[in-house]
């Protein structure tokens, strides 16, 4: 993520973590059968991508506006703590992978609860 050009989302510890998440669930991922390319994969794939994406999209707008891509990023962490549960039910991730990525997970929601509350506490 280092080069010549830099944005200021990319500061965010948030952020970081987010796009290292994607990462490991795009690894995750390649392990899953093939006839769940167009359900489960796409949408853990999907949901994984979003919550870097909306707070990177978010970040330059106001307090505000920010805060609502928070709740939508949210939204993508819970959606990936279900698509967890299923793969682990469909024996696609092993319980260590399962732990790790709800270890991950949790802790994306907690730092996404902590940045919102500072942002509506400067309101």
């Amino acid at each position: 993520m280092n080069g010549k050009y830099h944005f200021k989302f990319e500061d965010l510890k948030i952020y970081q973590k987010a796009i290292l998440l994607g990462e490991f669930v795009h690894k995750i991922i390649q392990k899953f059968p093939k006839r769940e390319d167009f359900k489960l994969s796409s949408q853990f794939s999907r949901a994984s991508d979003s919550i870097a994406l909306n707070i990177a999209e978010g970040y330059s707008g106001s307090d505000a506006n920010f805060n609502r891509y928070l709740i939508v990023s949210q939204g993508s962490v819970n959606e990936c703590v279900a698509c967890t549960t299923k793969a682990k039910l469909r024996k696609y991730i092993t319980e260590k992978e399962n732990e790790e990525l709800r270890k991950e997970l949790s802790e994306l929601s907690k730092m996404n609860s902590s940045l919102r509350k500072r942002l509506t506490a400067k309101s």
